[in-house]
């Protein structure tokens, strides 16, 4: 199976239970309803960037779907993000590339600039060839932590539809 779209989502959970806010986290990304798979890090060949919106209008509930997540939970106060980078070739007939970066201590923008460059670095490093970079993008999610002692879950995700 080669996915024809991808979308990208985010979200931030909290709750006394790790696992439980690790729910609330794919609840606020819009993705909990789903079986999620994780793969790695390619964007394969002409798959085309869509909405979430749109994305899920695509999916069914209990349907397996396939995701690069990033994924980071924090007991306690502190800053905690997790954060998916894109490389996008110039060339739609090959692939780019998709990082996952999980941080503590860093910022929303931080967290999403390291992820965003470690994808591009892939790509323009792939089998020692330098590779034209049509756009690069991220989506994070970054949150402080409950002062409460409650788990504080950051995913990113980029799904793939079939």
């Amino acid at each position: 199976m080669i996915p024809k779209y991808v979308f990208f989502t985010k979200g931030v959970g909290q709750h006394k239970e790790k696992l439980e806010a690790f729910e609330a986290a794919l609840r606020t990304a819009g993705i909990e309803k789903y079986n999620l798979v994780s793969v790695s890090s390619i964007l394969p060949p002409k798959c085309k960037i869509i909405s979430k919106q749109a994305g899920l209008k695509k999916l069914k509930p209990g349907q397996i779907i396939y995701t690069v997540l990033a994924r980071n939970q924090v007991k306690g106060n502190k800053l905690v993000a997790a954060s998916i980078g894109a490389a996008i070739p110039n060339n739609n007939n090959t692939y780019g590339y998709i990082s996952e970066h999980h941080s503590l201590g860093q910022t929303e923008k931080r967290a999403g600039d390291y992820a965003e460059k470690m994808a591009a670095t892939m790509l323009r490093t792939k089998q020692g060839l330098k590779t034209k970079i049509a756009k690069t993008k991220n989506i994070t999610a970054a949150a402080k932590g409950s002062k409460n002692k409650l788990w504080t879950s950051a995913i990113a995700a980029a799904v793939f539809v079939p």
